[in-house]
């Protein structure tokens, strides 16, 4: 069965992996690992969730760093790879969970990805056109990844991944969420990268799979080697032994023999957005299935049951018909993409367990930590979870650890209805019996269970009643015998019901004869893009103008717009800095006191009597601390790990300390020929603001158009993801908050200008006002996303609000209270905006 280097082939491998060990807290993930990879075959790695596999390709890719091993690639030893280094000598990794930044786009998704070579001499949205049709995506450019379905997401890793052309490409489940359309194209991808010398390594598992594609396999078990073989010379049997220890017996359990039961459930015509008219009923111990190819109204169905979405017609438990409100209650549902809708990532494995059932854990007055610790530890326990302990994070356990957490939760809410949408997508063979045999006890205990799966062979083996979907209707409706693969897949597929598909409203608005609809989806795009705020800040600006104007007409006066300008050039070169931060997904508390700090440290320097050497060094040295302030910040959050909040925060404090210990008062007045110069104007125009507005169009240029801007959305958007791709956290977070001090350095001179002498308790009230014109201006406060236009309208809008109290003659008050409002209008559109943009993402 084991095969040895020597024994397969002369042939220098590709991949050459030899004694790989890896830890993680004292937990060993790999031991002592080794893998050979020849060029030109599929070399399949077998083993249960935990068992290392996903550790080892990860290691093979450079994201993570052994602890102990060599690594040879096309015979040169390779030491310190790193995903970009990776992806320059030729090596790919489709990720299970795809390395996908959300909040940009499909083609800024494949620009921070990709090297530039791939694009090199053509077009980008050619090339990247070619490279989704390549993988048989048929999205816009130009939509926003986290519209994309979970299928989507994966074929647009495949297409990056195919891009470089890889020499090994290491696909991690691929299949898990696609269509057997999009399935048979990846294999066919497969075979003719495999024809021109590509080698892979391809996780899995699906045994059917492994048969088909692979040449060799490996298996891993408790991060170990077990066996590699040919795939030709070691049977199912043999290879199930060696994946879970043991035989297997059966995967699937007996099937409910029961005839002639009182249905416990019954769906009755329910219609909802997706599907039409669904009808089906289940006895006691019967498990229900949904079959279809994917995305014909299977999750849509499933999330309707659970109470997610609204629908008509009746659903009725137990004789009680139950309203959509009692079932997002009382039904447990597991949703297909667990990072997303299903697990909270930053939470606990317990955390995430218990959170259902919160009312079980009660004592009485505060929670019984012990009570919970039992019940949930207990059933963990039965499902075999693989974590360090119950408190560790559920975003380190392997896929299919993640997906035994959430049967765990629906185990302890004690539902009325269970509802599982690809229950073991990504789970090891031996979980998968564990899971089936407690959907089936769950059943057995008579609470109805529904499952959906894109595995026809999966229904057919678990399921007691089984519709067909396709395009949203019940095509046919199979119990007992009548259960089988063959007629599952031939009612969907024959089906002739014509519901428009997302595929065909894509396809719609692709077609560019079609004028209408071209321009109904650029509205779309533009309305779910980062710009659509500045339409709304620019109405809501040129409406209070002309409210001013129609009580005051000095309003539009050159002295008032000079004026209003002048303050807006202060707050706006700091606000450009504070949506840097927060594109990171930090935050900047510092930047009020920096600025206050700065005018001090200006005002022991740049005065009347100074001469031109001195005023150069007192800039040198606003621009100096303001670099140092910024490289502290980033330090401390990055390699000290502090949060944003906390690093900055203590920096505030620190700044205003030294502000006052410099200046205890107002002293040190500014040079008032250096003043002048700054606030020169233009007829009523501030050069100051002609040249915040160049600095405005050079930083949004920056942020679309080169790799500086797509890393920094990135690190904000999905860190995780991002370090996948290549980006280097650590120096992009750190060097975004050095640009950050250095922007508030610029809008420092403007409030010198202004105050024109060292005050200590200037400069405070920026931190808030710079945040109020982010949010303003639509920028995310969850990172990732914005724009330095919004911010800089945002900033104009702040400024009219205060100015408008003086022309309307209202009290001071008013400044608090209008500004106020604003922060809080923000935020409630921004919370709005985000919900619909998580309902059309999960529909």
């Amino acid at each position: 069965m084991n095969t040895t280097p020597a024994e397969t082939s002369t042939t220098v491998a590709t991949l050459t992996m030899t004694g790989i060990s890896k830890s993680f807290g004292g937990v060993a993930a790999l031991s002592d690992v080794s893998l050979e990879v020849l060029p030109g075959e599929v070399h399949a790695l077998l083993g249960e969730n935990g068992a290392g596999k996903s550790t080892l390709m990860n290691v093979a890719t450079g994201t993570i760093q052994p602890d102990a091993g060599t690594m040879t690639f096309r015979g040169e030893t390779i030491s310190d790879l790193d995903p970009r280094e990776a992806a320059q000598r030729g090596i790919a990794f489709v990720h299970q969970h795809p390395a996908v930044m959300p909040d940009m786009t499909v083609l800024e998704n494949l620009l921070v990805a990709l090297p530039s070579s791939v694009f090199a001499g053509r077009k980008v949205d050619e090339v990247a056109r070619e490279l989704l049709a390549t993988a048989g995506l048929r999205v816009h450019l130009r939509d926003r990844v986290e519209n994309l379905s979970v299928a989507q997401k994966h074929l647009l890793e495949i297409a990056k991944a195919l891009a470089v052309k890889p020499a090994l490409l290491v696909l991690d489940e691929p299949t898990a969420p696609l269509g057997q359309e999009s399935v048979e194209l990846l294999f066919a991808l497969v075979r003719d990268f495999v024809a021109q010398g590509t080698s892979v390594v391809y996780i899995t598992h699906r045994l059917a799979e492994v048969r088909e594609l692979a040449d060799r396999v490996t298996v891993l078990r408790d991060g170990k080697l077990r066996a590699t073989a040919v795939v030709d010379e070691i049977s199912d049997r043999e290879l199930l032994s060696l994946i879970v220890g043991r035989q297997l017996d059966s995967t699937f359990p007996p099937k409910h023999e029961g005839s002639g039961e009182t249905p416990n459930f019954v769906i009755d015509g329910i219609t909802g957005p997706g599907f039409n008219s669904v009808s089906v009923t289940g006895t006691p111990g019967e498990i229900i299935g949904v079959a279809g190819v994917v995305g014909n109204g299977q999750s849509d169905l499933l999330r309707a049951l659970a109470g997610l979405t609204p629908h008509d017609g009746s659903v009725s438990i137990n004789g009680t018909v139950m309203s959509a409100r009692e079932l997002l209650a009382k039904a447990a549902y597991l949703p297909a993409d667990r990072i997303t809708e299903g697990l909270m990532m930053r939470l606990s494995v317990r955390e995430n367990a218990a959170v259902s059932a919160l009312r079980r854990f009660r004592g009485r007055l505060l929670m019984n930590r012990k009570r919970e610790l039992g019940m949930v530890g207990e059933t963990l326990g039965s499902l075999s979870v693989k974590a360090a302990s119950m408190d560790a994070t559920v975003s380190s356990l392997s896929g299919g650890n993640q997906q035994k957490v959430m049967v765990a939760r629906a185990l302890l809410s004690e539902p009325v209805l269970v509802l599982a949408d690809e229950p073991t997508q990504g789970v090891d063979v031996g979980a998968r019996a564990e899971i089936y045999q407690i959907l089936r006890d769950v059943s057995a205990s008579g609470i109805p269970v529904v499952v959906a799966s894109s595995d026809a062979k999966e229904l057919e083996g678990l399921c007691d009643t089984v519709i067909v979907m396709s395009r949203g209707h019940v095509v046919d409706t199979l119990r007992g015998d009548d259960i089988t693969e063959e007629r599952m897949i031939h009612a969907a597929v024959s089906s002739t019901t014509q519901t428009v598909s997302v595929d065909d409203v894509a396809a719609l608005e692709a077609d560019e004869g079609d004028r209408k609809a071209v321009r109904a989806a650029q509205f779309r795009r533009f309305l779910q893009g980062d710009y659509a705020p500045t339409l709304l800040l620019m109405a809501v600006m040129i409406g209070l103008g002309a409210f001013i104007f129609a009580q005051n007409d000095r309003y539009l006066g050159d002295f008032n717009i000079s004026s209003m300008l002048l303050l807006v050039s202060a707050l706006g070169f700091i606000a450009m800095g504070q949506t840097i931060a927060l594109l990171t997904g930090g935050i900047d508390l510092s930047v009020g006191p920096l600025v206050g700090f700065l005018v001090v440290v200006g005002s022991f320097f740049i005065l009347d009597e100074s001469p031109t050497t001195s005023i150069i060094l007192g800039f040198a040295a606003m621009l100096g601390a303001s670099i140092i302030v910024g490289l502290i910040n980033g330090t401390l959050i990055r390699y000290a790990k502090f949060t944003a909040i906390a690093a900055t925060l203590t920096v505030y404090i620190a700044l205003q300390g030294m502000s006052f210990l410099l200046r205890p008062t107002a002293e040190g007045y500014i040079n008032r020929e250096i003043s002048s110069i700054i606030t020169t104007k233009l007829g009523p125009i501030p050069v100051a603001f002609i040249v915040l507005v160049l600095v405005v169009v050079g930083l949004e240029y920056a942020l679309r158009k080169t790799p500086w801007g797509w890393r920094l959305r990135a690190a904000g958007s999905d860190e995780e993801s991002a370090r996948r791709v290549g980006v280097d956290i650590n120096r992009t977070v750190v060097l975004g908050y050095v640009a950050t001090s250095a922007l508030t350095f610029l809008g420092a001179i403007m409030l010198m200008t202004q105050i024109g002498v060292g005050d200590p308790a200037q400069g405070v009230a920026y931190t808030l006002s710079s945040i109020t014109a982010v949010v303003l201006g639509g920028t995310s406060l969850l990172g990732g996303r914005g724009t330095f236009v919004g911010t800089l309208l945002g900033s104009m809008l702040l400024i009219q609000v205060l100015n408008a109290t003086v022309f309307l003659r209202l009290d001071q008050m008013w400044q608090y209270i209008l500004q106020g409002t604003l922060i809080l209008a923000a935020a409630i559109l921004y919370a709005i905006a985000r919900s619909k943009r998580t309902k059309r993402r999960s529909a």
